[in-house]
């Protein structure tokens, strides 16, 4: 994993956005040449008429590509299913650069040509992602080979999700080390001799992380002297709640502990992030209003047909502080739902829930409304998913962190909603609160974007429920 920005990225995915990248130019150059009859041209002349356009259309494939959630750790999919994305994304690419040429004739390329670009381009990412996917063992070099200090349930946990995630494969675990008087909670098969030296394991085995999964680091049994000789030798020594973080974008609870939280990084809540997070949403915000009106006007007439008024409600929800407002969404439910059922966990298939109200819960469409708490400072356009009050209550008695969540604004979306999209039960809670946790360590504006990239890509591809 690579840090960008406090957010984590695997190498395979820098990786394989950098060769297609680089496909992406090659096609965009050819198209240009024979279109402008470039080829008695030096290339340098060419370059510098046409890379404004390039960049342009590199950004817009990649972005749209992203959308469609195909750079996310469970992107290695068949052919098929790569298909099933990758084409739409080309033909979404496509139409905006039909409307970026129109917009700017300069960066005109024509659309029988761009059609051709496409489809070259369509071709040479389906061959790069068939060899990347097909023949893993190539790409041996990207993965991480490390040793696990414990055998405890931590280290179970982490077995058990290298195993059985995706989230994990770029981790090859070679073995466990037993520390004194912890439970055994992994096979004795991957289990190391305990009577070896860290250094000597490292070496035989040629590793280059050690993992510590025990929360018992006191006493003679912990061997620091032997972690401090491997990480003067390169040897890179991590924390077992640092991995979850870095490998599965969460803050796990099970390997939390207070201090960590508090000698830990990130967690900025600077005047300055402040700021440029507000500046952004009421950017962000009036362009996606502006861009959804349509979408708007047609929802307030489709619910108006089938259920008459009001077309929106508000309930009361926890914010920032733990200070309470009233969220604006448009009305999914019929009008005497609220009146008829006390306050539950979200259902799947809720028999209030109207026919329009079905389609537009599935789009996220009733979503939209709550532009206009973030114009007016109650919300943020990213930012843990506001609770009500009763839930609140309830989940800060039962799970431990929860009221950290409300140190930051609420959001439409969030690292939670792309990943987890609806809570359940209380340990659906829990586990969104380990994604919010993330989030609110690791908020900076280039993660802001990536979860509203991914969030078109939730709306898109139905993952809106589970």
């Amino acid at each position: 994993m690579i840090r960008i920005y406090n957010h984590y990225i695997s190498k395979f995915t820098i990786l394989l956005i950098s060769i297609e990248v680089c496909l992406l130019m090659t096609v965009f150059f050819l198209g240009s040449s024979i279109h402008f009859h470039y080829f008695k041209i030096s290339f340098i002349d060419l370059l510098l008429s046409q890379l404004p356009g390039a960049i342009v259309f590199i950004f817009v494939m990649i972005t749209c590509m992203a959308m469609m959630g195909m750079y996310q750790q469970d992107s290695k999919l068949d052919i098929e299913s790569t298909l099933l994305r990758l084409m739409p994304s080309l033909a979404m690419g496509f139409a905006i650069m039909a409307l970026i040429f129109y917009l700017f004739p300069k960066l005109y390329l024509g659309r029988g040509l761009l059609t051709i670009v496409i489809l070259l381009a369509l071709l040479l990412i389906l061959i790069t992602r068939m060899i990347f996917f097909r023949w893993p063992n190539n790409l041996e070099v990207l993965r991480t080979r490390a040793i696990v200090l414990g055998t405890g349930s931590m280290a179970g946990e982490l077995l058990s999700l290298t195993e059985n995630s995706s989230t994990l494969r770029n981790l090859d675990i070679v073995g466990f080390i037993p520390f004194f008087g912890e439970d055994r909670h992994v096979p004795v098969s991957v289990v190391l001799p305990a009577h070896s030296s860290l250094p000597y394991l490292v070496n035989q085995y040629d590793a280059n992380e050690i993992i510590i999964a025990t929360q018992e680091r006191r006493g003679g049994g912990f061997p620091i002297q032997e972690l401090l000789e491997c990480k003067m030798h390169g040897i890179k020594v991590t924390d077992i709640a640092n991995l979850f973080e870095r490998e599965c974008g969460q803050i796990r609870m099970d390997s939390l502990y207070p201090s960590w939280l508090v000698f830990g990084g990130g967690f900025d809540q600077s005047f300055s992030r402040t700021m440029i997070k507000r500046i952004f949403d009421l950017l962000a915000s009036l362009l996606l209003l502006f861009v959804t009106l349509p979408v708007i006007l047609l929802t307030m007439i489709f619910i108006l047909i089938e259920d008459g008024r009001p077309v929106f409600y508000r309930q009361e929800r926890v914010g920032k502080g733990g200070r309470n407002f009233l969220i604006i969404k448009f009305r999914s439910m019929r009008n005497d739902a609220e009146r008829s059922e006390q306050t539950q966990w979200t259902a799947i298939d809720d028999p209030h829930v109207t026919k329009i109200g079905q389609i537009i819960r599935r789009l996220r469409i009733d979503e939209l409304p709550q532009i206009m708490n973030v114009l007016k400072g109650e919300m943020s356009l990213v930012g843990p998913r506001p609770e009500w009050p009763y839930f609140v209550d309830m989940l800060i008695e039962k799970v431990p962190y929860y009221n950290v969540r409300h140190s930051i604004k609420p959001g439409i979306t969030g690292w939670a909603q792309v990943h987890y999209p609806y809570a359940f039960s209380v340990e659906d809670a829990i586990e969104k609160l380990q994604y919010d946790l993330y989030y609110i360590k690791n908020q900076s504006l280039f993660l802001d974007l990536i979860i509203l990239i991914e969030t078109v890509g939730v709306v898109l591809l139905g993952k809106s429920n589970r």
